[in-house]
């Protein structure tokens, strides 16, 4: 349910708390999906969870879990993690290490396991007792590619294109300058005011989006809602976001994308 609105600044149209779940015998937070706002409204993003952990808690636990029909984008915001998926040669299981900043990106397709002991390498170091935090979110893919052959993508901390807007860092891991492409034309922005402040940036009115507050506390939207953390901003129509009032230290992950207008099959791990 996207409207088509020219020259206009977008309002803050939800402001709404994550709530927590159980995954994998962890709590997690989870702002998406949202309670008030139907998938249409947020089309092609699915699902956002964000883990604060210590890498010695998964000692011992097999978090090898399948998946299909979505890109699966995982994003370190602290400390740093290894993990594994099935993209190898004949779906052999492949290793990466994932430093803080770092986004994997991992193209389900048809098909992909994933997360087969997370940190073990950071263990076996002698870091397991490292704080860890991460951004994990779920994006649709189209019906006509969700038999593509799965792909994995590691965008490390040095290639994620930084940009000043106002008195923001903007880290764009998806959009302008970034090798990671979503099945439909989007962007995630990492978006840091490291005094406070403001910034105003492009959403293109064809695409849905919200907002995710990670730290602080600024207002959202032409109409000025106030958000923190751990909370969602669902954007209304237009153009233009002006994010304001940003406290020392404010930090969001932002994400829009132009919808499919498809119905999503969601059936535990894979999305139809």
């Amino acid at each position: 349910m996207t409207q088509t609105v020219e020259g206009t600044a977008r309002d803050a149209v939800l402001v709404e708390d994550a709530h927590v779940r159980s995954m994998m015998g962890f709590e997690i937070l989870e702002p998406l999906p949202t309670r008030s706002a139907p998938y249409e409204r947020l089309d092609p993003f699915i699902l956002v969870h964000e883990s604060r952990l210590k890498l010695s808690e998964f000692e011992g636990l097999d978090t090898k879990h399948p998946h299909r029909g979505f890109d699966n984008l995982w994003y370190i915001l602290e400390g740093s993690a290894s993990t594994g998926h099935s993209t190898g040669p004949d779906g052999a299981i492949e290793r990466v290490r994932l430093p803080q900043g770092a986004l994997l990106a991992l193209r389900t397709g048809r098909g992909a396991w994933h997360a087969e002991s997370i940190g073990e390498e950071e263990r076996q170091e002698g870091r397991g007792d490292t704080d860890w935090r991460s951004v994990l979110f779920w994006v649709n893919l189209a019906r006509k590619d969700k038999q593509v052959e799965p792909s994995a993508q590691v965008l490390l901390p040095e290639q994620i294109p930084v940009r000043q807007d106002g008195d923001a860092a903007v880290r764009v891991l998806v959009g302008e300058g970034s090798p990671v492409q979503l099945g439909t034309p989007g962007l995630v922005y990492d978006v840091e005011f490291p005094n406070g402040g403001a910034f105003s940036t492009s959403v293109p009115n064809a695409f849905n989006g919200f907002a995710y507050m990670l730290d602080g506390a600024a207002t959202f939207g032409a109409n000025k809602r106030a958000a923190k953390p751990p909370q969602l901003v669902v954007l209304g129509p237009g153009e233009d976001l002006t994010v304001a009032d940003a406290a020392p230290g404010t930090r969001f992950m932002l994400m829009a994308g132009k919808p499919y207008g498809e119905t999503a099959v969601f059936n535990g791990p894979y999305v139809d």
